[in-house]
């Protein structure tokens, strides 16, 4: 299920939520699932370098990328299959989805949502989001069984004028609503206020003004986990806060 990608790909280009990933209380052999890895599997064989006890498999509707990509596999450690938002009839513990669904409408990515996270295990993370070429900007959406749970941003901060540059990597679900309005533009608006009023921690860098900024912002929104994940470029908010004003918080 699903419409092949454009297919570019860069190594390291998602370190951020592979690291964010790898923070996680995965079980031992947990099944994560990498679907659409484009042209070539580098950012799947780089999931399973840094999930080893993870078992790793990248899905790709191409079928001349699934058999460009076998000659790396090792099951079951790490194997290829094609595959789209059905799974490939896989019940993982973890689907990394990242820069699929752009190419779609907002109503048939929240369907690619709902059907992805029907196929999960129990108790099992849907990581949907996008990042731009080299990984320096990203943003995604974690969901459950019972829908969308958190939503972060993370960013290399000197590759940032300012947090809302951010905008041009929001998920699908939320790229079209960044207007006066809508809570995920009241809060990159917040965090630009915060960034400026961080401006004189700016002589020790701009890892340490993101850093003053998020814990600002984290005095006005709900905003989670502490400065060990803000120093890492990372801020992180309960999708309620940023849920779409036209759709109903307890929904998507």
């Amino acid at each position: 299920m699903g419409c092949p990608t454009r297919g570019t790909t860069n190594p390291n280009r998602l370190r951020r939520v592979d690291r964010w990933l790898a923070a996680l209380p995965l079980a031992p052999d947990a099944l994560v699932v990498d679907l659409g890895y484009g042209a070539t599997p580098v950012t799947t064989l780089e999931l399973a370098r840094r999930l080893p006890t993870a078992r790793v498999v990248g899905l790709e509707i191409d079928p001349e990328r699934v058999a460009a990509a076998k000659p790396a596999a090792d099951p079951p450690r790490l194997d290829f299959r094609r595959g789209g938002f059905e799974l490939a009839g896989l019940r993982p513990d973890v689907v990394r989805a990242f820069n699929v669904l752009r190419q779609y409408t907002e109503p048939e990515a929240l369907a690619a949502w709902e059907t992805m996270v029907g196929r999960l295990a129990p108790g099992g993370l849907l990581v949907e989001g996008t990042c731009d070429e080299i990984g320096r900007r990203c943003s995604w959406v974690a969901l459950t069984g019972d829908g969308p749970q958190t939503f972060t941003l993370s960013c290399l901060p000197a590759d940032l004028d300012r947090p809302s540059d951010l905008a041009e990597r929001l998920p699908k679900a939320l790229i079209h609503r960044n207007v006066p309005g809508e809570p995920v533009h009241a809060l990159l608006t917040a965090l630009d206020a915060c960034w400026d009023g961080a401006a004189p921690f700016a002589p020790f860098g701009p890892r340490a003004r993101w850093v003053e900024a998020v814990a600002a912002l984290a005095r006005e929104w709900p905003v989670l986990g502490g400065r060990k994940r803000w120093r890492l470029g990372e801020v992180t908010v309960p999708w309620s806060s940023v849920s779409p004003a036209m759709v109903g918080r307890s929904e998507v």
